[in-house]
């Protein structure tokens, strides 16, 4: 591995522990808490149709980072064992640009379209 490559994995890890502890952060009871505010006693069906849509939406987000935060600490993961940046279906290469934008990605773009158009096939 070049210096540059080294460099390049330190800084992803780096990006990655950040935003392991940001989602963290975000799941913990203190901030579950304070995202969604319960009225003690909805005063109509509007104060409740509310309440509810809020709950629904943070239990959405809540279970998207709890995923989120398994991709990204597999990656973490890949690090460890060598095998980051590296397409888990095809096992080429995962262009810089795609771990730039996505440091937690598994797929190269190809693989990663070809998935998608396969699980929206069997929808």
């Amino acid at each position: 591995m070049t210096k540059r490559e080294q460099r390049q994995l330190e800084r992803h890890d780096r990006i990655l522990r950040e935003k392991e502890a940001s989602l963290r952060t975000s799941l913990s009871s203190h901030g579950a808490g304070s995202s969604v505010l319960r009225i003690d006693e909805p005063s109509d069906e509007g104060d409740l149709s509310q309440q509810s849509t809020e709950e629904w939406l943070f239990l959405n987000r809540n279970q998207i980072e709890r995923g989120l935060l398994r991709e990204v600490g597999a990656a973490r993961r890949r690090i460890a064992t060598g095998q980051y940046g590296t397409c888990e279906n095809c096992e080429e290469p995962i262009p810089e640009k795609r771990l730039e934008a996505v440091p937690w990605a598994r797929y190269c773009v190809h693989c990663q379209e070809a998935l998608q158009d396969a699980d929206s096939d069997a929808a």
